[in-house]
């Protein structure tokens, strides 16, 4: 396995562990960084890694909110675990949509809609959208301040704007998060929950890409799967970072400058490919 490889999976790693809690589009990110650092692999083993590299991230999610997450804990009490319990029935509410949307159109949207224009255009529209509701949502107190405040209308909401995700470039925690905006919900809370429904989310994208995978009957070397293992431990590692980050920003600031970014970012990926086509 050759160094410059290794390097190149650390990046990605590092790229996968920002973007996909940022709600900045890790599809977008991902295109224009695969135009200078592609790895050596097979077509089809790199577009496995870009989906289970996931699975380093979302390990994240646990470590960091155990104690919110964990139904079982003697440090919680009877109500605070029913509390833990009603809380994961409405992350499964929640992930629902996607997920049969999800297991149903997969392959149809991997190959209608993943390109640099249809990214483009949902970069800069969730900009737009990320800023419009910021000034909407402005001096105007959120209905639910806490993520155990959701209501499971919250959660099939937010599951519904998360089905949006499945177009490239729209981001799954940004699509998540408009949607608990656009319904009362804090952005803190909206947050967190999105960071909530990634897990079962995330995990059963990257169990669906792998037994796709197999069942095609495609293999992987010892370097390849070398490859994903150092790229999946960045990505957890620069997650840890990366949420902290975010939960600290958005109990202070709004979402607009994610949204002035993602606009700049929309025109850049679509302004690179127009060139590099017609140059």
């Amino acid at each position: 396995m050759k160094f410059l490889e290794i390097l190149k999976a650390i990046l990605l790693g590092i790229v996968e562990g920002i973007t996909e809690w940022l709600p900045i589009s890790s599809t977008g990110h991902m295109i224009l960084l695969d135009e200078f650092i592609s790895l050596d692999v097979s077509p089809e083993f790199m577009e496995l890694f870009l989906v289970v590299i996931q699975l380093g991230a979302i390990c994240a999610v646990p470590v960091l909110f155990w104690n919110k997450l964990n139904p079982f804990s003697r440090k919680k009490t009877a109500e605070e675990r029913r509390g833990t319990w009603s809380l994961w029935a409405k992350v499964i509410v929640g992930v629902l949509p996607a997920a049969i949307v999800g297991v149903l159109l997969d392959d149809f949207f991997d190959e209608h809609f993943y390109n640099y224009i249809v990214v483009s255009i949902a970069l800069i529209v969730y900009g737009v959208a990320f800023i419009l509701i910021e000034k909407l949502k402005k001096d105007k107190p959120p209905r639910i301040e806490t993520v155990y405040d959701i209501t499971y209308k919250d959660a099939l909401l937010m599951g519904g704007a998360q089905m949006l995700s499945l177009i490239p470039g729209t981001s799954r925690s940004g699509s998540t998060i408009l949607g608990g905006m656009l319904g009362g919900v804090s952005r803190v809370a909206a947050a967190e929950f999105s960071f909530f429904m990634a897990i079962p989310v995330m995990l059963g994208a990257s169990l669906l890409k792998i037994l796709k995978f197999i069942v095609a009957g495609f293999t992987a070397t010892g370097a390849e799967i070398a490859l994903l293992a150092i790229g999946m431990a960045v990505s957890f590692v620069v997650s840890l970072v990366a949420i902290k980050f975010l939960m600290d920003f958005v109990k202070r600031h709004s979402f607009a400058p994610f949204g002035i970014y993602r606009i700049v970012l929309g025109a850049v990926v679509i302004g690179y490919f127009l060139i590099k086509t017609y140059a």
